[in-house]
């Protein structure tokens, strides 16, 4: 398996926090939500303990016990490392919520379909840096003799999620995975690829075609290198006027026309637990599209972590592997990963 690196042209770091959360942001613009408040109910958490949550036939590395989960998911009262992007100047950064990649292949459109195709590659590149980024920080877990470092481990539950990453091995790690699940779940709530449009209303910028599609997109796959682009994706508007206010921000031409619009594709809120229920924004709550975002974002999320840990073994060797997962997934990792229980 290859993974690409990336040479960084931008600080990862992009989003350090400047004490702006997210429920001061304007509704019309959020993803996934990572709270319970402002109309969202704790969506990418909720999504990633239904990805990586043990149940009683999880494969061991495959799911996280409770304590880690929460440090990585989130809790009531907490971002968790996957509402990390949801916190300060992380809002306004497009690529770390698969935004900025309109197009409408109408007379006049501001933007072209490359644009539009590189705005939302832009967001692939990220979900590649923070994996590299992972791969080397798990060095960290372990001494020359393959033991677990008791200080990079300890304490992950007072991990933050904010700004650089410069703590514990694991907290380091799992603020990288957080940025991944978080934007590879908005991609499935921002984009276009698990929509139906409204097939009353003729296709346009505030009906937008969709793909329709079911499952993970292979173009996420971070295994393949050279990814083949979807025909036909787009996410929405998105820059600094249009994060404060669509409708003005999502102009363009003398007239005043729309561009495809963030409001225009998200199925960002809606019931997950106990149930998928249907979504409650426009593009959500028609055709079962919130179900369809929410059943991609799961699978994927899912195949994020398997990616991660393939790439351990790959990197370090099944035995050092195994104990860099144990490491990761367990909350007790010191006393739990002996060589006998991996």
């Amino acid at each position: 398996m290859q993974v690409k690196k990336i040479t960084f042209t931008r600080p990862i770091w992009a989003f350090a926090a400047f004490g702006v959360l997210a429920w001061n942001i304007p509704t019309s613009i959020k993803a996934f939500g990572t709270i319970t408040e402002a109309g969202q109910n704790a969506e990418h958490g909720r999504i990633t303990r239904h990805a990586l949550a043990c149940q009683p036939e999880s494969a061991p590395g495959s799911c996280f016990e409770e304590k880690t989960l929460d440090s990585l998911a989130g809790k009531p009262g907490s971002f968790g490392a996957v509402g990390g992007p949801d916190r300060g100047l992380g809002m306004l950064t497009s690529f770390a919520h698969c935004s900025a990649g309109d197009f409408l292949d109408v007379a006049g459109y501001p933007r072209t379909k490359a644009e539009a195709n590189a705005g939302l590659a832009e967001c692939r590149t990220y979900m590649v840096e923070n994996l590299s980024h992972a791969v080397t920080d798990a060095a960290d877990l372990l001494d020359d003799q393959n033991e677990i470092r008791p200080r990079e481990v300890s304490r992950t539950f007072g991990c933050i999620y904010r700004g650089s990453t410069h703590g514990r091995a694991k907290c380091n790690i799992l603020a990288h995975m957080g940025r991944i699940l978080h934007a590879s779940q908005d991609f499935y709530s921002h984009s276009n690829w698990v929509d139906l449009p409204d097939d009353a209303l003729a296709i346009d910028a505030k009906n937008p075609p969709g793909l329709g599609k079911r499952g993970a997109a292979p173009w996420l796959d971070l295994r393949i290198t050279e990814p083949v682009f979807p025909d036909g994706l787009i996410s929405g508007c998105f820059d600094n006027v249009s994060f404060l206010d669509e409708n003005r921000g999502c102009l363009y031409g003398d007239d005043g026309a729309h561009r495809v619009r963030h409001a225009d594709v998200a199925k960002d809120t809606g019931i997950i637990d106990p149930e998928i229920g249907i979504g409650s924004s426009k593009r959500g709550a028609m055709n079962g599209n919130f179900r369809r975002a929410v059943e991609a974002a799961i699978a994927d999320s899912a195949d994020k972590w398997a990616t991660y840990r393939e790439l351990l073994i790959a990197t370090y060797g099944a035995e050092r592997g195994a104990k860099m997962i144990c490491a990761l997934t367990s909350d007790e990792p010191v006393k739990s990963c002996k060589k006998g229980n991996l």
